[in-house]
């Protein structure tokens, strides 16, 4: 074997195994897209992560997550989920910022959690077989406003002028409107609806609301809302509005009681679909998930300073009583 030979053969067996330590070592990326902040979305990151261990991957071992946190300033999600494109992620999990992520890219796929129908939200076509790059796991509680409604006639029994707050720039406010027109024209109560898609309106409804006589809120679901947990807890207990969320965050933050799905359930199938993908399974193949579990949760504290009693049964039938 001619001296030059033997040097390039010597060379290439020097460079094959640093080449294959290196495909070894790469690792799938995910992108995580949240309008919450880091510390609001601790626990629905550790439900995601749990549901992408069952599919079989652990971050760090066989998979990395580039986390991106709107801190609730819904205007930077589509420069984030750009970031999350440009860095070419294998699969972006969009945390209630769907829209967002599914205009910036068409072939990347999209694994959302959205508390609407995402049929009528415009996020899929069909449940069974979602079209393109796009499929996820809905807690839908935006169908539950009229049980949320009999949940806060239990607590707050003389409650009369009814207020419901909707984002207007939500594809779901007209539908939870509708719903909320429904139910309490059921059984005979006054409905205002409040608008709000700037943190400087969402005082408007309760400051409303607390000249009428035995008023209450129903906060609608969205994501611009349910980033803000704290300020609806201080404006609460500061305008006396008995009020009822869709998500127990709220509760914990100081409100008086939440009735929806379980997020964390939702977040979990997140993870678990963002591992099937990353295994070879297409988001059209992936039906759209719904809700099996929800949760009633009630703030004692919150009740006491309202000057409500909460109903015996009705806390025997709460998920979780925080005191």
């Amino acid at each position: 074997m001619k001296r030059r030979e033997f040097i390039a053969l010597l060379s290439s067996a020097a460079v094959l195994p640093r080449a294959a330590r290196a495909q070894k070592s790469a690792m799938p990326m995910i992108g995580f897209l949240s309008s919450r902040t880091s510390e609001q979305a601790g626990y629905v990151v550790a439900a995601f992560r749990k549901g992408l261990e069952e599919a079989g991957y652990v971050e760090g071992r066989n998979v990395t997550i580039e986390f991106r946190f709107a801190d609730g300033q819904n205007d930077r999600l589509p420069e984030l989920a750009a970031d999350l494109v440009r860095r070419q992620v294998a699969v972006i999990v969009a945390g209630g910022t769907s829209g967002p992520a599914k205009q910036a890219t068409t072939t990347i796929p999209i694994v959302f959690t959205t508390g609407s129908d995402p049929v009528e939200a415009g996020l899929v076509k069909s449940v069974n077989q979602p079209e393109g790059n796009i499929t996820g796991a809905t807690f839908f509680s935006g169908a539950l406003i009229g049980k949320q409604l009999e949940l806060l006639r239990e607590i707050a029994p003389k409650a009369g002028n009814i207020g419901l707050l909707i984002n207007p720039k939500s594809p779901a406010a007209e539908l939870q409107t509708k719903d909320a027109l429904t139910a309490t024209l059921a059984v005979g109560l006054q409905l205002d609806v409040f608008r709000a898609s700037t943190e400087s309106e969402l005082e408007t409804p309760f400051a409303t609301l607390v000249r009428l006589p035995n008023a209450a809120l129903l906060v609608g679901v969205d994501p611009f809302f349910d980033s803000r947990p704290d300020q609806f807890a201080t404006l609460a207990a500061r305008y006396r509005v008995p009020t009822v969320y869709n998500l127990r965050e709220f509760v914990v933050a100081g409100g008086l009681m939440s009735y929806g799905a379980s997020i964390t359930d939702t977040y979990r199938q997140a993870g678990v679909y963002a591992g099937r993908i990353l295994k070879g399974s297409k988001p059209s193949e992936l039906p759209i998930q719904f809700p099996t579990r929800f949760e009633l949760v009630i703030n004692l504290k919150a009740g006491k300073a309202l000057g409500l009693s909460v109903p015996p049964l009705l806390l025997a039938r709460a998920d979780e009583v925080i005191e």
